[in-house]
């Protein structure tokens, strides 16, 4: 049986009308898609699909930093700084920027810059340097212990010490001797050490139990997650100028010294006394006209490649300095600005510098002896001690001896006036 002819309807539109309305609805119901998408993203778009792109690019797998033991990132002018200008003090006034209220890096995962690996002047670095250049970027790690409340109140001194995780006898001598904390006349002084993590990877578990331990006791620990190494000492000195700039506002002064250093702080209080505030404050025994050390053998080498100027800025040596805490501030804010630095002294010589600020070189520092000739019986004689602001270099039982003698009825022939 055959059936009727369709029959055309007034209100039916025709299958061309109709498919008309079924790719509007499609088109319409796709843009409503991308728009959804597009607003939960946060992107304009026009970004839309460069994202989506940017999806399918294969990604190196990142390598531990914590393996980076000597190690830095870089340009193809990598000795330069960046074009960033460190902010003057009426500019840093006027800054509405984000304050960071408390340690904000917790991955500890960073890619090297493979980019140099087919870099001809790389290839012909020591590997020491590769590796420094191959993670110059990683620049900031977790912590491991903190303890921002050495910073609360009105803190005249804070004393600040680079050690180690496996030198804790020094530690123990520098908190029985200059790293007490006290009180004199109204004015704080509180004590810090600075670390990363023991460079011997078999070793590490024990001696994090041990100074876990150690800093139960003290709470006077700061750590970080890299290694500690030579070329890491930058690291350290960033580190710590972050978490100053973070957890401390009320700091009036800093001594930040090795853990191997005589320290006399009565004079160190003495010699503060007339400054003003709003003085740039950084003095030690500083360096002029220091050049780079081009000999491989030498601990300090440094290859031209990574710094090819003749003379180093003038630099306080690392032995111990004094700085107030303002200027310390800044100094985080011009080192953001430069390319790390293998040498950390030098580094904070190259901060200085973005500032226009002079370190000044004060007789009472002596970061390579009383007298330079280790053999001489000056730099074994108390009443020199006495006199001075800083003393490189004591270990535990010469430092303790030291102390004592400096602190006992000492009678001098003549009493130096270098403050």
């Amino acid at each position: 049986m055959s059936l009727p002819p369709p029959v055309s309807s007034p209100h039916l539109p025709s299958r061309p009308c109709r498919r008309k309305t079924i790719y509007k609805t499609v088109c319409l119901s796709f843009l409503l898609v991308i728009t959804v998408t597009v607003l939960q993203r946060g992107m304009a778009p026009s970004q839309f699909l460069q994202g989506q792109q940017q999806k399918e690019l294969p990604t190196p797998e990142p390598l531990k930093t914590q393996k980076r033991d000597n190690s830095f990132s870089i340009t193809s002018n990598f000795w330069k700084s960046k074009k960033e200008k460190a902010p003057s003090k009426e500019e840093e006034g006027g800054m509405t920027e984000r304050q960071v209220k408390s340690w904000d890096i917790t991955t500890t995962n960073c890619s090297a810059n493979q980019n140099l690996s087919r870099v001809d002047w790389f290839k012909g670095l020591e590997p020491n340097f590769q590796q420094f250049l191959l993670y110059r970027h990683c620049r900031y790690f977790p912590m491991l212990i903190n303890h921002p409340e050495k910073c609360s109140g009105d803190v005249y001194l804070l004393i600040v010490v680079k050690s180690i995780i496996t030198q804790h006898d020094r530690r123990e001598a520098i908190r029985r001797t200059w790293g007490k904390e006290k009180e004199v006349e109204g004015k704080k002084i509180r004590t810090l050490f600075l670390l990363g993590t023991a460079s011997k990877e078999e070793e590490r578990a024990n001696y994090q139990k041990l100074l876990d331990y150690e800093n139960h006791i003290y709470g006077d620990i700061l750590q970080w997650d890299f290694l500690d190494s030579f070329f890491n000492l930058t690291l350290k000195e960033v580190h710590f100028l972050k978490w100053l700039n973070i957890y401390c506002d009320n700091i009036r002064f800093i001594f930040k010294g090795d853990d191997d250093v005589f320290v006399s702080p009565d004079n160190i209080l003495e010699f503060l006394e007339d400054k003003k505030e709003g003085e740039d404050v950084f003095v030690g025994d500083v360096l002029y006209k220091a050049r780079p050390i081009r000999k491989k053998e030498n601990k300090y080498y440094i290859p031209s490649a990574l710094y090819n100027k003749s003379i180093y800025p003038p630099y306080a040596g690392g032995g111990g300095f004094v700085m107030d805490g303002p200027l310390a501030k800044r100094l985080h804010k011009a080192s953001e600005t430069l390319e790390l630095y293998p040498i950390d002294d030098v580094f904070l010589g190259m901060c200085l510098e973005v500032l226009k600020v002079s370190p000044v070189g004060h007789e009472g520092f002596k970061t390579f002896g009383i007298v330079r000739n280790k053999n001489s019986k000056m730099n074994k004689e108390p009443c020199f001690f006495r006199s001075m602001l800083v003393v490189h270099k004591l270990l535990p039982p010469d430092l303790i001896q030291m102390w004592d003698l400096v602190h006992s009825n000492l009678t001098c022939s003549r009493k130096l006036n270098v403050l």
